[in-house]
This record gives C-alpha cells, structure tokens and sequence, in this order.
C-alpha cells in the first residue's frame, strides 16, 4: 500500500454513494483524501456533488471516446495524474476491462446492490424480486476481471416487503450502501483488509 492513499472516485449518476464516501472524509473516519472524481456522462449530480465539495472532477465521456480502450486509458491517466491509489466504484454503470483493472491490481472497490454472488449485473433489484428470494441487501468488494465476481469485503442484509417495487427496494437498500461503503473504504485504508483466495478476513 502508497505511503500516502488518495482515493478516485468513478460515478454515472447521482453520486449518493459519492456524498456518504465524502462526508466519511470529512469527519475523519476515512484518512484519506478524494483526488478527483470521474463521471462517463455529462451533467450528472456527481459532478455537481464533487464541485460543491472542492474535488476536483472530470467528464470523461465515453460517447467521445473511439473505443472502450481509449476511454479507459484516459481514465487511468486522469486518475494518476492526481496520484490515486486507490479506485472507487461508485454507482460506476461499465464493466472494466482487463486493462483498468491490471492498472489498479488489488486497489478497486465496487458497491452491488445485493447480496453476491446472487443477482449480478445491472438489474439487482428487478432480478431480486422476479426471483422471489425474501433477503436481499448490499455487497463491498474488490474487482477483479469478471463481473461483480471479486472477493467480498462487507455485506449488509435487507429484507424483502411482500408489497415491494425496485424503487422501494433500492431505496432501503441504499440507506445500507451509505453505512456499509465508507466502513470498507475505511478497513482498506487502515490496512485491516488480509485477501486470501476468495476469502478476505478482517483484522483486528
């Protein structure tokens, strides 16, 4: 781990995790600065969010980009340019490739709304009650090639209502996300966070 951590911050829409991370910051609980936040969409909340706080923030819009390699490489560039060392994934809606994610081996964290390695991919909340589990919940973990399939870090349960609709899920969901996100960002940079295999044990 750097001698000195900075975090980036990948978004594409509102930034509500972006805002709970922030706010971790600035009461102290996670020791490290935001260096910059980056968002794949224009005009999005995020942005504003990260303006309002004094970070640094960038577009880097992928509609501008030839390819996913070129939109990728200049998100590397972006966020070593502000000497980030550690990536987080906050409501960031594209899978990484293989590439981004060698760049940053070991250093990037993802939020998924549920409880893996059930319901990945994009559409949680639907698949959740589609499938009629009655649990569902919040998953913290480290990316690694293949799709929400990273080691976990810290899960958060939530029940499913018999009368819920993916709005009223994801937002009894995202109370959880707001808790869970910066206590993870927090036991990495504490250096609280051992990987073996699959398995990632939290020191005391």
């Amino acid at each position: 781990m750097a001698d000195k951590e900075i975090i980036g911050v990948l978004c594409s829409g509102r930034g509500t995790n972006l805002q709970s991370i922030i706010a971790a910051v600035e009461s102290g609980q996670i020791p490290a600065p935001i260096g910059v936040v980056l968002t794949d969409k224009p005009d999005v909340m995020a942005l504003e969010r990260a303006e309002k706080a004094g970070i640094p923030n960038f577009c880097v819009n992928r509609k501008e980009c030839s390819d996913k390699q070129e939109f990728e490489e200049k998100l590397v560039e972006k966020l070593r340019e502000h000497g980030v060392t550690l990536v987080v994934l906050a409501g960031f809606m594209r899978i990484l490739s293989p590439y981004f994610v060698r760049a940053f081996k070991g250093r990037i964290l993802n939020i998924h709304p549920a409880l893996l390695p059930s319901f990945p991919g994009a559409h949680a909340h639907r698949d959740v009650l589609e499938y009629g589990v009655k649990v569902s919940g919040v998953t913290v973990h480290f990316v690694d090639e293949g799709m929400d399939s990273g080691p976990i870090i810290l899960q958060a349960a939530v029940p499913v209502e018999d009368d819920d609709t993916e709005d009223t899920l994801a937002a009894r969901v995202l109370v959880e996300e707001h808790k869970i996100y910066p206590r993870a960002i927090e036991l990495y940079l504490k250096n609280k966070l051992k990987v073996e295999g699959r398995m990632v044990r939290i020191l005391k």
